[in-house]
């Protein structure tokens, strides 16, 4: 399977990278066209702001590359802010028009508790999916952010995290899964969920 990791100007790539690695696939790090044509499975991480990385995508000419695949049914998964760029808009200093892949936008978590969202905490799967087989029924995932999607509560939200109320922690819609947590981080959960991608993503 042909894993392409997105290099467009954040950090962590080799983390990245070393997650797939353990469970035996050797993704590539590129931001070359031809080679994210290629892919099974395009993964677009991402730590910083959301300015920065649309203009990073922008100037290596990335999004019609990944509108193109993703329309073509190349699986896409986002990560942290690379998850919230998938969707409409993001209020993050400024509007920031996004990929456009899921619905809904991006705001700054207003929540008594501390902000940024760090640490372990659990998922709550709202309904059955693909994602969660072989996981405990509430697992903990690590997190570290400022923003969320909104609304909480639409079909594409697979599952929440309570922060002081609902925060979408994983999307899902058709090829494109979104995981606002990091799996590279999460240990034995986050390399299960993603195994369980890697399993779907060959059986289709």
């Amino acid at each position: 399977m042909r894993v392409v990791i997105i290099d467009y100007g954040v950090g962590n790539l080799a983390n990245v990278a070393y997650a797939w690695q353990r469970l035996g696939v050797d993704p590539i790090i590129t931001n070359a066209p031809r080679l994210i044509r290629q892919a099974d499975l395009i993964e677009l991480p991402g730590v910083g702001a959301m300015r920065d990385a649309m203009e990073n995508l922008r100037k290596r000419d990335l999004i019609p590359v990944l509108e193109e695949e993703v329309k073509k049914g190349t699986f896409f998964l986002g990560v942290c802010l690379g998850m919230q760029a998938l969707f409409e808009a993001s209020h993050e200093d400024g509007l920031h028009k996004t990929l456009g892949f899921l619905p809904g936008e991006v705001m700054p978590l207003k929540r008594t508790l501390k902000v940024p969202h760090m640490g372990w905490n659990r998922l709550d799967f709202r309904q059955f999916h693909w994602l969660q087989e072989g996981l405990p029924a509430r697992p903990y995932v690590y997190f570290v952010h400022s923003y969320y999607k909104t609304p909480t509560d639409t079909p594409d939200v697979i599952a929440t995290a309570d922060y002081d109320g609902p925060v979408p922690a994983v999307c899902c819609s058709g090829n494109v899964v979104g995981m606002q947590f990091h799996p590279e981080k999460s240990g034995s959960v986050g390399a299960r969920l993603l195994q369980n991608m890697a399993d779907y993503v060959r059986k289709e």
